[in-house]
């Protein structure tokens, strides 16, 4: 139970811990038994009640988690700190002693979604001038902060929403994109000289087209008073090491947006650490999977764009050695050697199937490409699941105006009967994993 004396209250119950912490109730319930943390009350009924306190608690084990504990040296480190007469909730892990205190954040309020929804509207109708004339006037009322991340970055994720459920064009979607990318670089031009010691180098990952995030990373870092090189989109992990050799920069931070860019965010991360530069990422990919994190061999700047500055400014003291990262386990290194020995014949079995239909071949080689570097990507990084597991998901990687939606079910018919044919027992998890998307499509 919750100690009395620290003023909370048991209020909350198993399903509201499980939507604020993002931890299964198996999990929760396993710590509880193992480890003894947290100690909810109960009712007469015998269900659990939580105090915001035990939240906490869970929130701080995550975030140790998410730093590359695990969640035994977590518990440890909370226990040890008690012991010592400290509240861990209030000590910084990193090495300070004053509490952590959040980082602003940028925010407009109620005005400035309502410009928001007026430049997305005038993006959707392609209208640059009303697109421009609306930013101009919120930056005569707001920070360039407010606008980037409560307009712009706003903006991209609705019409990014929007994209991935079919109700925007991807021409609708890349307009926009443009002229938020064209306004942010403009900004990025007009930042003042560095005014502080530090050289950024900020590059998406290889295959990592999505590059708003990482140019906004690098106007951050300059408004900051650091020196940040953006290098773009897609940066090749071959000719990286030449890179940092030339530039010598104190922190590579490297970005990715989907699985896929994930593996090779992490391929790249791998080839760094030859080079004794310290590397960080982020990306929406790492906060819809926070378990890839444990893949990768670099620092992670957390889930918001907007701390990362303060994050590095308070932590990059402190990454003298590379975070602990986990081995990939034998049983998906095998599923992943298999799949890889046997990928082709699979593509040409779905051919096979269904060059007697509507579907030309280049739509399904573009199929087969997409879908195998999501396979090979998710068992490099340790789980087939990270692909997602319903077929409304999955169906947005496959945005090709030409399949119609009965079409690109018999693909994944035809695909689950090749990967069934093709892969033994090794690569049972893949075969399981396509089942279920048909059983659900």
């Amino acid at each position: 139970m919750s100690s009395p004396g620290n003023g909370q209250h048991a209020t909350f119950n198993l399903k509201a811990v499980v939507q604020e912490t993002g931890l299964k109730p198996d999990t929760l319930r396993a710590w509880e038994r193992r480890y003894g943390l947290p100690q909810p009350e109960r009712t007469e009924g015998g269900h659990r009640l939580y105090s915001q306190r035990d939240i906490d608690i869970l929130k701080w084990l995550v975030a140790r988690q998410d730093e590359g504990m695990s969640i035994s040296r977590a518990i440890n480190l909370w226990n040890q700190l008690e012991s010592d007469g400290k509240d861990p909730l209030l000590i910084d892990v990193l090495g300070e002693s004053s509490p952590a205190v959040p980082p602003p954040v940028f925010t407009g309020g109620e005005k400035t979604r309502e410009i928001c929804t007026g430049w997305v509207n005038a993006c959707l109708d392609f209208d640059e001038q009303r697109a421009e004339r609306i930013l101009n006037q919120a930056f005569a009322i707001f920070s360039q902060e407010v606008v980037c991340f409560e307009i712009l970055q706003r903006g991209l994720t609705e019409i990014g929403d929007g994209w991935h459920k079919g109700k925007i064009t991807v021409q609708q979607e890349h307009f926009a994109s443009g002229l938020a990318r064209r306004k942010l670089e403009g900004l990025v031009a007009a930042t003042p000289p560095p005014s502080r010691s530090g050289r950024f180098i900020v590059a998406c990952a290889p295959g990592e087209e999505h590059t708003f995030n990482a140019l906004l990373i690098g106007f951050l870092l300059r408004r900051h008073g650091w020196e940040a090189l953006y290098l773009g989109a897609d940066v090749p992990a071959n000719t990286m090491e030449l890179t940092v050799a030339q530039t010598k920069p104190q922190l590579v931070i490297l970005t990715a947006q989907q699985l896929a860019t994930a593996a090779s965010l992490r391929e790249m991360a791998l080839l760094l650490r030859q080079t004794n530069v310290h590397v960080a990422y982020g990306g929406l990919i790492f906060n819809l999977w926070p378990a890839i994190r444990r893949r990768i061999p670099a620092y992670f700047l957390g889930e918001r764009v907007d701390t990362i500055p303060q994050s590095i400014e308070k932590n990059m003291s402190m990454w003298s050695v590379t975070p602990p990262t986990e081995p990939l386990p034998e049983f998906w290194q095998q599923a992943l050697d298999h799949f890889q020995d046997q990928r082709l014949k699979i593509e040409n079995y779905v051919w096979d199937v269904l060059k007697a239909g509507d579907i030309d071949y280049e739509h399904v080689a573009h199929a087969n490409t997409i879908l195998g570097r999501n396979i090979r990507a998710a068992l490099i990084l340790g789980n087939i699941e990270f692909i997602g597991n319903s077929f409304s998901w999955i169906k947005g990687l496959f945005l090709i105006d030409e399949f119609s939606q009965t079409q690109l079910i018999r693909y994944f018919k035809a695909y689950y009967q090749a990967a069934h044919y093709h892969l033994d027992e090794k690569g049972k998890p893949i075969v399981e994993w396509l089942g279920h998307l048909v059983e659900t499509a």
